[in-house]
């Protein structure tokens, strides 16, 4: 199984930590119903540990006509709105929770240059949460097409994530599907698309980064 980078210093502390308390408890109270019970739990976190921090082999889309989804989850929002900070225009909003069992590696929905880029400090809102958009800790990502087509997508960290990391700055060229960032802990995805891109998911409807098209041009 491959695992992603940023999980490398979390599961060596998970490690020694996991595998340290039984043996403190079996040190100082011996074998037991109580030490078997530690000991179970702490190996099915570390597994819950593995797989959260897991690269999945897939199957990733390329076309230049289609918008990928950006992250492993379940769309909760679908609806026109206002993005202000970077397009300033109505678009189509399209949000992605990723709960802890999703892998929660960021890719790019469509291929070309990053055309704008901004991270904000904020709170930790449950990624639910209708402010979480603007009052979160986040990134906003703009990637522009060769045609000239922009899509915007903003990472926002949740309840449980208190780490955003980005791989991109501006000017980049990037390929679709590509990892361009990653959440550690339950967050969310917004894509902000243009209103005539025909949207072809649904409320409720579970994505898989890089393979799910949540709309056409």
């Amino acid at each position: 199984m491959k695992l992603h980078k940023e999980g490398t210093p979390t599961l060596l502390i998970g490690a020694i930590f996991l595998a340290g308390l039984p043996l403190t408890v079996h040190h100082f109270v011996g074998d037991g119903i109580f030490l078997y019970t530690l000991s179970s739990l702490c190996v099915l976190t570390y597994l819950l540990l593995l797989n959260f921090f897991r690269i999945p082999e897939k199957a990733l889309i390329k076309d230049d006509n289609l918008i990928v989804a950006p992250c492993d989850g379940k769309v909760v929002v679908i609806e026109e709105v206002f993005e202000p900070e970077y397009l300033k225009e109505n678009r189509r909003q399209i949000s992605i929770f990723m709960s802890p069992l999703n892998v929660h590696n960021n890719l790019n929905g469509i291929a070309g240059l990053v055309s704008y880029f901004k991270y904000h400090p904020g709170k930790y809102l449950v990624a639910w949460h209708p402010k979480s958009s603007t009052e979160n800790e986040r990134t906003t990502y703009a990637i522009k097409h060769k045609s000239g087509r922009e899509i915007l997508q903003r990472q926002i960290a949740g309840a449980l994530a208190r780490r955003i990391c980005w791989y991109v700055k501006p000017g980049d060229a990037v390929e679709q599907g590509s990892e361009y960032g990653f959440i550690k802990f339950g967050s969310r995805v917004d894509v902000f698309i243009p209103l005539d891109a025909e949207i072809l998911v649904q409320l409720g409807q579970k994505t898989t980064g890089g393979e799910t098209v949540i709309a056409r041009w």
